[in-house]
């Protein structure tokens, strides 16, 4: 993050775990796909050896279906959930975990839902179809295909998994164990410093998404590049600003005055507008600009 503006003010932080606790939860999202991929060893060795290169440097992977429309549109799919889980959450656990404040889980959980619904979908469409896949795949590889790479349909079926959980997220207090008074004190005293960590850290992703999002557009509503040239503006990145006012409005759950201020500025400044606007109304992309670059300088330091 550029913090040449970023050190004018500093974030104020003041969270409070039991308040945290009982407004949000944890969710877990696990999703497994079946790539169709294989690294041949023996390939690879006859490259190294074609190529008088040591043995090692050189590895061969190969798509055991080839091109399969089927698979292709899962692996695509997969990430897209994620993304929009990452979206749609803030972080808060290195081990995968993610807060999910409880206005949002409504939609979150409804279209989670749908999703997990439309994955399996995609997955029974690409098992009706990998029998004949399997079949076409002999001629795609030729001397690369090796039958005993193939699941049966049942080994391949379980490499297809779609779920996600919710945890309730603990008070500083909660330690359901029998221990001596000295080392609860301990515990509970970390337990609070590591949950203030997470929680600021929740609350500085949201400033960073911000940033990302206002530096992309103040690039792109520029009237011209550095080369002299009319930036191109993308529907995606309008939609994207929405989606970060959303998270500034349910998930600050610091109650910081400084976020609810520029969301609500931001939020009059973008409402009506979206990239067909500002390409046709010079004046309405200049405003946007300015309102865009004025929330960029009052962006608070996030010590970075």
């Amino acid at each position: 993050m550029n913090t040449n503006h970023m050190t004018q003010m500093e974030l104020n932080f003041a969270p409070k775990a039991a308040s945290i606790s009982s407004s949000s939860m944890l969710v877990e999202l696990g999703i497994g796909v079946w790539t169709g991929r294989k690294q041949d060893k023996r390939a690879g060795e006859d490259v190294t050896t074609a190529n008088n290169a040591d043995k090692g440097v050189a590895r061969v992977t190969k798509s055991l279906l080839g091109a399969c429309d089927e698979l292709d549109a899962l692996v695509k799919f997969s990430a897209n959930v994620r993304n929009w889980h990452y979206n749609s959450t803030l972080p808060w656990s290195d081990t995968g975990p993610r807060l999910l404040p409880t206005p949002k889980y409504f939609t979150y959980h409804q279209h989670m839902t749908a999703l997990q619904a439309e994955f399996f979908r995609m997955v029974e469409a690409f098992l009706a179809q990998y029998d004949l896949e399997v079949a076409a795949a002999q001629a795609k590889l030729g001397a690369l295909f090796d039958v005993r790479e193939y699941p049966n349909m049942d080994e391949l079926r379980s490499k297809f998994t779609f779920r996600f959980n919710y945890i309730p997220l603990p008070d500083a207090g909660d330690w359901r164990l029998d221990i001596a008074n000295d080392a609860f004190a301990s515990l509970k005293e970390q337990y609070e410093t590591h949950y203030t960590n997470q929680l600021t850290g929740a609350m500085k992703d949201i400033w960073q998404r911000l940033f990302d999002i206002l530096t992309t557009l103040s690039r792109q509503l520029a009237d011209k590049t550095e080369e002299g040239k009319s930036p191109r503006i993308f529907a995606s990145v309008f939609d994207r600003m929405l989606e970060v006012l959303d998270l500034m409005e349910t998930c600050n759950l610091t109650g910081d005055m400084n976020m609810q201020l520029l969301q609500r500025k931001l939020s009059a400044a973008f409402r009506g507008v979206n990239a067909e606007a500002v390409k046709d109304d010079a004046y309405l992309r200049r405003n946007t600009k300015k309102a865009v670059d004025e929330a960029i300088k009052a962006l608070p330091s996030l010590g970075w």
